[in-house]
């Protein structure tokens, strides 16, 4: 069997990091697996857009927003042009590692899974050490939707989110913020897949580093999750 990938790299201000990256998920040899990469430019002022623009050849697709719409409005135009069977998020820093592809890819060939989540928090081979509140708030975040959700995630804002394309419809997304990941999962989630987890490497940076997700953004992810238990 072979299936279709698309992988999604939303990108803003990481005119340090993006060539890397792109150039680590374009070096995956993924047997069985078709790669359709789309980078979306959200706006970047640092000359990120014109550095991609120089070197079509470290993506399939690319979409360059004249202004920053926020991380969901990027994922929401990479959404729109994916033709893949599945969709991968991978953020433009380097935090992730594409490296573990070969993990996550693995329950979608052998088992047929719908949902694979890349966890930091199940035994993966090395994991920066990162801020302790960050993990105390994705640990409230994960068992608040595994509650209301009966599941068993243990990272559920991992960037390695990859799932079936068909089971969310990029139209019907409403959050262009931080909680549009818990939308697009619950979303996903209601549809009684079969979901699996595999542990993934984390090299998480500083702040000082480039770090962009904060704890005001937790509220926004909590009201979502109930939202979309309650309201589907």
């Amino acid at each position: 069997m072979t299936i279709k990938l698309s992988i999604i790299v939303p990108v803003f201000n990481e005119v340090a990091t993006i060539v890397k990256i792109l150039q680590e998920v374009r070096n995956q040899e993924l047997p069985e697996v078709d790669v359709e990469l789309i980078v979306v430019d959200d706006g970047s002022s640092d000359g990120t857009g014109a550095l991609l623009e120089q070197d079509p050849s470290l993506y399939d697709k690319f979409i360059r927003r004249p202004h920053n719409g926020g991380k969901g409005a990027a994922v929401r135009d990479g959404l729109g042009v994916a033709s893949g069977d599945f969709i991968l998020f991978q953020d433009a820093d380097l935090e992730y590692d594409p490296g573990d592809y070969c993990f996550l890819v693995e329950p979608l060939l052998r088992l047929d899974a719908d949902i694979v989540v890349g966890s930091r928090f199940i035994a993966p081979q090395i994991t920066r050490v990162h801020y302790f509140w960050h993990k105390i708030g994705n640990r409230f975040l994960t068992t608040l939707f595994n509650v209301l959700f009966n599941t068993t995630f243990t990272d559920i804002y991992s960037c390695y989110l990859l799932y079936r394309r068909s089971l969310v419809d990029p139209n019907a997304l409403k959050s262009n913020g931080w909680d549009q990941q818990a939308e697009i999962l619950a979303t996903a989630v209601s549809k009684n897949p079969r979901i699996y987890e595999v542990p993934v490497r984390y090299y998480g940076r500083t702040y000082d580093e480039g770090k962009k997700i904060k704890a005001k953004h937790a509220l926004a992810v909590i009201r979502m999750i109930i939202r979309k238990r309650l309201l589907g």
